[in-house]
């Protein structure tokens, strides 16, 4: 069996984040299909401004994956039509010329493996028209629980439809987004697979002072909603206890979020981390008390699996992916905006009201969101597309 892996997201020079659960993934699945005498080839093609030279191809085959990163230089029109146009002939370009090198080097492949609408689903639909070959879609995206997707255009719609109903078989990361498809008329089945938990190799840290608390979030606060959990700290200190803060993650809200901070009088209680990398996250995250997800839509929510595998209590928001995770004896879940409920966790956690025990944690997330088994989910998905299962 040989799979071909067209993501949107992935991590590359353009961002050393973007999609890294989507690349957890796949390289769990690339384990099994090795395992197996099979192989599994990405090709992600990306624009990458001021980029010196077209059609520049970085091939990379660390961890066990075969991955042909295909960069183009985005097209500087101020023209929107046009600039869209050129954008798409140039990724078009980038990745046919990425297929074709895995095809001469790889051989051809029995399946396609899409992750997230819509260009590298339009190309797997082409490839299909021209070899036959099936391709399944994976969804990741909250566009079609956040709203974002029913305010699209008709036309852009049509295409969805279009291409889901070509797909040979359809995944979501989780049920709540596998149900907000399902609700669109994208699809009337899905199989659910979630992503990968890391650090559940790792040993478990001692438990860390019950007034810390970390949040690990790209900086958009409408959707991650950090200034509520801003506030909640400000309400906490308020009662009387020395609550502090690590924010890990950058994004467009840095300076606003900073700012809000400073006027809540939290300036010498709040640490803003930046952007690391996943193994730093999980060094800061062994030393915290309670991680906090305070989304208004997850999902999946890797932080909340990475924290539970870390042995560390969540304070969540029921936001779709979270509620996946969370149960009495590993955390918390609040409703959406509720700043008030927030503060009352984050209060209640930090006088110990409730005890966790870090092992029990752990527990929780080993046997559903290990490498193995999310690998092995969809090779058997792969099995039962080709006929093979």
């Amino acid at each position: 069996m040989h799979v071909l892996v067209l993501p949107k997201w992935y991590p590359g020079r353009n961002d050393p984040q973007l999609g890294d659960f989507v690349r957890k993934q796949m390289l769990a699945t690339s384990a099994v299909l090795n395992g197996r005498n099979d192989r599994l080839s990405v090709v992600f093609a990306v624009p990458i401004p001021g980029l010196e030279q077209l059609g520049i191809q970085e091939l990379k085959t660390g961890d066990g994956a075969w991955e042909l990163h295909c960069y183009y230089r985005p097209s500087s029109s101020r023209l929107l039509p046009v600039r869209k146009l050129v954008n798409l002939w140039r990724y078009w370009k980038a990745a046919r010329n990425g297929i074709r090198r895995v095809i001469r080097e790889r051989g051809n492949p029995d399946l396609v493996h899409v992750h997230i609408l819509v260009r590298p689903a339009l190309l797997a639909w082409w490839f299909q028209q021209w070899h036959g070959t099936p391709f399944i879609l994976s969804e990741q995206s909250s566009e079609y629980l956040d709203g974002t997707w029913d305010g699209k255009s008709a036309w852009f719609k049509a295409i969805n439809y279009f291409l889901f109903r070509r797909a040979a078989a359809i995944t979501a990361v989780s049920t709540h987004l596998g149900d907000g498809m399902r609700q669109r008329g994208l699809c009337s089945t899905f199989d659910v697979v979630p992503n990968t938990v890391p650090g559940t190799d790792r040993p478990l840290p001692p438990a860390g002072p019950s007034t810390s608390f970390m949040m690990v979030a790209d900086l958009v606060d409408r959707i991650k909603n950090v200034s509520g959990v801003l506030r909640a700290l400000r309400t906490g200190r308020e009662a009387g206890l020395d609550l502090r803060l690590d924010v890990i993650g950058d994004g467009p809200d840095m300076s606003a979020l900073r700012s809000t901070a400073m006027d809540l009088g939290l300036n010498g209680n709040v640490r803003w981390l930046g952007r690391i990398s996943n193994a730093e996250v999980l060094d800061h995250m062994a030393g915290t008390g309670t991680v906090i997800v305070n989304s208004n839509v997850e999902t999946f929510s890797v932080v909340t699996g990475e924290a539970l595998a870390m042995g560390k209590p969540v304070i969540a928001t029921r936001c779709g992916g979270p509620q996946g995770f969370i149960t009495p004896e590993n955390g918390v879940l609040v409703d959406p905006g509720d700043d008030r409920a927030l503060a009352a966790a984050m209060i209640a956690r930090a006088k110990e009201e409730h005890p966790y025990e870090a092992a029990a944690i752990r527990h929780t997330v080993n046997e559903r969101f290990s490498p193995a088994a999310v690998g092995a989910s969809f090779v058997d998905i792969y099995q039962r597309v080709l006929g093979h299962g």
